[in-house]
């Protein structure tokens, strides 16, 4: 019976030192020659998932955490944020100093001081993980070569937002914009405390999938998934066989149905044989 399997990327499939085990390579490679799909499930933009990632090969892409649904190439459904709001969003994170990104599927589209802060982040970074500099410093250099300066940088394809951490509340900015956006805390440990990740209310990664699954007519039953960070929390509540990580979030793994092993010791493809999909 085909499977269809939904993959997080950043501290799922790529580990916190930005490589992706050759275990999980060879999990989702075999599993797909067994007949199943894999997707990608992620709250990365197609901008910057990276070769080294799609060259994997898979069947489809959900990226900006369930705002963008690629299948087999050809895109299926955007839903992106009007510029009215990315206008408002801009006012108040320069009104309280807030370091900022656009995402969509094009680039990374930088507030004024963002890209100058986070080149001092990753220097600062790479400074005290020299046992994994190489690797750490490739994943990071992709992505900051990804964030592009211009004045105008409200588009029409923009699909999420990122901010960097500071010391105004991530509390505050949620209530700020309840009724329009759905903000977490980032996904990306070394942005800061009170960092954070906004896309529009009632899209996430479930909402995608059920949309996936209703369009190829795949049962529900037949669905994984597998996260690691609080965004994948409604996918692993969704899916049939939602599996957190090892190194997971203690509330992702509360939600999830079984846990299998980090990132780094194998988890996705000791899961993958667990389950019978390799």
């Amino acid at each position: 019976m085909q499977k269809i399997i939904f993959m997080d990327v950043d501290g799922t499939l790529v580990t916190d030192n930005g490589v992706i085990p050759y275990s999980a390579i060879q999990a989702i490679q075999t599993a797909r020659r067994n007949g199943h799909l894999v997707f990608l499930c992620t709250g990365r933009s197609k901008s910057i998932l990276f070769p080294e990632v799609l060259d994997i090969g898979f069947d489809g892409i959900v990226g900006a955490a369930g705002g963008y649904i690629e299948l087999d190439g050809a895109v299926f459904s955007h839903d992106v944020i009007v510029k009215e709001d990315l206008h408002r969003l801009i006012d108040y994170f320069n009104e309280q100093k807030i370091d900022f990104f656009f995402e969509s599927n094009a680039g990374l589209f930088a507030s004024k001081s963002c890209k100058q802060r986070i080149r001092g982040i990753i220097d600062s970074l790479l400074v005290v993980q020299q046992e994994s500099k190489e690797d750490l410093q490739n994943w990071l250099q992709s992505f900051y070569d990804s964030l592009i300066e211009e004045d105008e940088i409200v588009r029409e394809d923009i699909n999420k937002v990122a901010f960097l951490g500071s010391d105004y509340p991530i509390e505050k900015i949620s209530q700020q914009f309840s009724s329009t956006f759905t903000v977490i805390p980032s996904t990306v440990p070394f942005f800061g405390e009170n960092s954070g990740e906004i896309s529009l209310l009632g899209i996430h990664k479930a909402t995608a999938i059920e949309k996936i699954i209703q369009h190829l007519n795949i049962n529900k039953e037949n669905t994984f998934a597998f996260g690691d960070g609080l965004n994948d929390i409604e996918m692993l509540s969704f899916v049939q066989y939602g599996i957190a990580m090892g190194n997971a979030n203690e509330e992702v793994k509360r939600a999830a149905a079984d846990i299998t092993n980090r990132h780094d010791e194998d988890g996705i493809y000791n899961s993958f044989k667990k389950y019978g999909l390799i």
